[in-house]
């Protein structure tokens, strides 16, 4: 099975983009964050004529997560409620999840922060605290092979920034956000790409500023989370740059791995 994550910035802006990858990368599982549309008006016919299957969860303007499947998911729900019965993180849409060919697949768009010890900073910390709940939950609750993917907005190490140089006060590099990201790890996942790479250098989001991607001048902020059985299953994990070189590209570029 291959699953892509990809934050697309906008699935209307970067329909043609999206369909393209996906007719040349033909991946089982396509996850997609920042749709930013409403579920209404996600466009539908595109995957539908490509021999996916359509589940969303959006919003006007801003987040939206989304995944396609070459088959039917089971247990589809979107947002932490469904699972934990609190519905205070959900008005932002940032997470879904269903299970193929017994893999759970969890879809996530983690928020930013914006600035370190904003109210949206404090805000991201406290959603992680709520996802290492939601992911324990369901772990219990079905203790099947997992992946755990999507914009996480974290970059786990110094080697995952570009210049990692006062990465103490950068949001999406902070102690307490690295922190954050290793006591939901904890529950027993490991991140795919590591499995297969460990030089720095290798990123998934470049700003659009100061021609960030023709310098290199990246994160890696987008990642596969893979429970033990998966993690050994895992044949690869790649990150696909092509579509950043596109005009008007997303600021991400998939992430692949196959198990």
């Amino acid at each position: 099975m291959k699953v892509a994550t990809w934050n697309v910035n906008s699935i209307r802006t970067r329909l043609e983009q999206v369909v393209n990858w996906l007719q040349s990368n033909p991946v089982d599982v396509l996850c997609l964050q920042e749709t930013k549309v409403q579920d209404a008006e996600f466009p539908r016919s595109p995957w539908e004529s490509l021999g996916y299957h359509l589940y969303i969860s959006g919003q006007k303007s801003y987040n939206g997560v989304a995944i396609l499947s070459r088959k039917p998911l089971e247990e589809v729900s979107a947002g932490f409620a469904p699972i934990l019965g609190i519905s205070e993180f959900d008005e932002q849409k940032r997470v879904i999840t269903g299970v193929v060919d017994n893999v759970r697949i969890v879809n996530l768009y983690v928020p930013n922060g914006s600035e370190v010890r904003s109210e949206k900073y404090v805000y991201k910390l406290s959603w992680l605290k709520v996802l290492r709940e939601y992911l324990q939950a369901l772990r219990e609750k079905q203790p099947s092979a997992m992946c755990v993917c999507g914009d996480f907005n974290i970059a786990p190490e110094d080697k995952d920034i570009h210049n990692p140089k006062g990465r103490e006060k950068m949001v999406m590099a902070t102690d307490l956000e690295r922190q954050a990201l290793q006591t939901v790890l904890e529950l027993g996942l490991a991140d795919a790409f590591r499995k297969f790479t460990q030089e720095g250098g290798n990123f998934s989001w470049w700003d659009y500023r100061s021609a960030a991607f023709r310098r290199n001048w990246g994160w890696r902020i987008d990642h596969h989370y893979l429970t033990p059985e998966l993690y050994d299953r895992a044949i690869a994990c790649t990150i696909d740059v092509t579509p950043r070189a596109l005009p008007q590209p997303s600021d991400h570029a998939p992430a692949i791995v196959e198990f």
